[in-house]
Parts: C-alpha cells; sequence; structure tokens
C-alpha cells in the first residue's frame, strides 16, 4: 500500500503545475554506486538491494517547500557506463544543481570523481551547484575511502559533501534540501542583477519531448 501511495503521490507532483520554481537535477557518478537507490529513498521512501543497472536516464518528480517557496524536483537519475555517456551529457543542459556519487567501498568510483566534475563544468550552465556524496556509509566494515579524502576532494573541487546511505535513510533528504538551498540563493543573487530570470525558472516545464527522450533511452 505505501508504494501504490508514493506512486499516486509521484503522478499528482508530475502533473501538478502550482509551483513558484522548477529546478533541474542530476544524479551522476559511476556505475554501481547507488544512485537508482538513492532516488528511490528520497522520492518513494523505498529501498532494495537487487541491482539493476539504469539504461540510458530515468527521472522522478517531487514537490518541495523551502524558503517559503514550493519548488517542483525534477530529478534526472543517469546511467554510469561509459556506453551511455553521450546520452547522459545532453540532459546536463539547464540543469541547476548535481549530485556527484561514489562509492566509499569502491577505490575506482572515488577516482572519477575528477572526470565527472570536468564533465559538468563542460556541459552544464556555469553556476550549477554540486554536491559531492559519498554512499553506502552503511558499509563501514568495506570502507575504503575515508571521510577525510571525501571531505578534502570535495573541498578542493568547491563542492558541498554529504556521507549517505540509501539503505539506511542516512542524510538523503539532507543532500536533496541542502542542495536546494543551494540553488534558491544562487536564484535569488541572480535574480538581483536581472529579475526577468524569475520568469524564466517559473515557465519552466517538463515537456513531453522531455518525457519521450527519457522513456526511449530507458527502453534501449
Amino acid at each position: 500500500m505505501a508504494n501504490s501511495n508514493a506512486v499516486q503521490q509521484q503522478q499528482k507532483d508530475a502533473a501538478d503545475q502550482n509551483f513558484d520554481y522548477m529546478f533541474k537535477l542530476l544524479i551522476i557518478g559511476n556505475s554501481s554506486v547507488g544512485k537508482t537507490s538513492f532516488l528511490f529513498r528520497y522520492a518513494d521512501d523505498s529501498f532494495t538491494s537487487a541491482f539493476v543497472s539504469t539504461v540510458g536516464i530515468d527521472f522522478k518528480v517531487k514537490t518541495v517547500f523551502r524558503q517559503d517557496k514550493r519548488v517542483k524536483l525534477q530529478i534526472w537519475d543517469t546511467a554510469g557506463q561509459e556506453r551511455y555517456r553521450t546520452i547522459t551529457t545532453a540532459y546536463y543542459r539547464g540543469a541547476m544543481g548535481f549530485i556527484l556519487m561514489y562509492d566509499i567501498t569502491n577505490e575506482e568510483s572515488f577516482n572519477s570523481v575528477q572526470d565527472w566534475s570536468t564533465q559538468i563544468k563542460t556541459y552544464s550552465w556555469d553556476n550549477a551547484q554540486v554536491t559531492l556524496v559519498g554512499n553506502k556509509c552503511d558499509m563501514e566494515d568495506e570502507r575504503v575511502i575515508s571521510t577525510e579524502r571525501g571531505k578534502q576532494l570535495a573541498d578542493q573541487l568547491g563542492f558541498e559533501f554529504f556521507e549517505t546511505s540509501a539503505k539506511d535513510n542516512v542524510n538523503v533528504k539532507q543532500v536533496f534540501e541542502r542542495l536546494v538551498d543551494l540553488i534558491c540563493v544562487k536564484m535569488s543573487e541572480s535574480l538581483e542583477s536581472d529579475p526577468s530570470l524569475g520568469n524564466a525558472n517559473k515557465g519552466t516545464r517538463l515537456t513531453e519531448n522531455d518525457q519521450d527522450q527519457a522513456a526511449g533511452n530507458c527502453a534501449c
């Protein structure tokens, strides 16, 4: 029943046009770091240990209230495999926030953070906000990336930093709330210099073309 209610809420959020802003967010990182589980934990408060690799790209919609504003989040879950890279980077355009994720039990995923960061700078908006997330902190016995290394890299790249667990629901909501707050602050700064930007973001909609693209890519 809980899962059914979550689906109904998703459908309601997707159809709801009563919002102050719409923010497009992307979750990126190597395959198997837990991006899909992280999104499902946040959007549906659900978790499954079964690993199914994301094909292409998928998304969920969630409406939140931050700083007295009703914010509609369009959250894109991207495939981490190299062969889908040209598909996923096409979605960077227009994204206002990124969750760049690595697995604290996987050195390779951590070493790839720099490359993902370069892609963000290459393909996205200059003022996009980025949060670095070390996922699977519930697997402390298998940890190979210390919290200090993660924090140091985040500081070096100029990103916010969290360690999370989609399984145990640690810091999942906090990551999204912090990212949305950062975007709101950046938007407020931009609006002071150009008030017309408010209407531009208010008018952003998830178009049928976007939905068709996502559905088509996920059926590969």
